[in-house]
């Protein structure tokens, strides 16, 4: 019987605890055209630069709100960054001086004022089913 309870236990503890739901909710979508695309970091460490984020997800536009939800995220400390590809290029267009000529959004909708946000203005833990707001800047 012992061996049994043993055995058990060994097996529930192989089982992978499951990951919270986080539902991204996105609104102020002004041109029904494009894609959005979301990326997901969990540390300061080349945040916001190309190809570091560590889950990336496309949104198709088809309406002035848009939802997302991502499962596959353990619970942690994470920063959400987003922009509307509205052209499609699957990149962030830009002006001369770096400034987003296509509408972008961040995790506790930090609005940035003369620099990029950091990675600690935009972070939240998840650490059960969440749902985001976020709006984006035009």
């Amino acid at each position: 019987m012992k061996s049994i309870i043993v055995f058990i236990a060994v097996i529930v503890s192989l089982i992978p605890p499951e990951n919270p739901k986080l539902t991204i909710k996105i609104s102020n979508i002004e041109k029904m055209q494009g894609t959005i695309k979301v990326g997901v970091f969990n540390t300061d460490k080349n945040f916001l630069k190309e190809g570091a984020a560590i889950k990336n997800y496309s949104i198709i536009v088809e309406k002035s709100t848009a939802a997302l939800t991502i499962t596959d995220l353990p619970k942690g400390h994470y920063a959400v960054t987003m922009y509307h590809d509205e052209n499609s290029d699957h990149k962030m267009n830009t002006n001369f001086l770096g400034i987003p000529k296509e509408p972008y959004g961040f995790s506790n909708n930090v609005k940035p004022k003369m620099s990029a946000p950091k990675y600690e203005d935009c972070k939240f833990n998840l650490s059960e089913d969440q749902t985001l707001h976020i709006k984006l800047i035009n």
